[in-house]
């Protein structure tokens, strides 16, 4: 198997920016894993946020009211779907990067 194949696969399914690092191109492939896991996490935590309150609302009630878990997550879901957009489009560039980038070829 080619190299450029393993790479694009590497940063397809393992995480994005894996396939530079395999080709040689080491700080293209380590802003790409930095700048992923930024994306992701920042919008894990928006998430989180916004269950935070009804987490501890519920376990003081023995219930959780899912109108209130619903409009506490809608309101953080504009900038995590912004973030996790942005993670696509980077995913997505990785990839392709990956696979016809003009890196060390071998």
């Amino acid at each position: 198997m080619k190299l450029n194949v393993k790479a694009a696969l590497l940063s397809a399914f393992v995480l994005p920016g894996l396939g530079q690092v395999v080709r040689g191109e080491r700080v293209k492939g380590g802003i790409l894993l930095v700048l992923s896991n930024l994306f992701v996490l920042a919008a894990l935590f928006l998430v989180l946020k916004g269950m935070g309150p009804v987490l501890v609302e519920a376990k003081l009630n023995g219930t959780v009211d899912a109108i209130n878990l619903s409009q506490k997550l809608a309101a953080g879901a504009p900038a995590a779907k912004t973030l996790l957009a942005c993670f696509a489009a980077l995913w997505c560039y990785a990839v392709i990067d990956a696979l016809f980038g003009r890196g060390n070829r071998s």
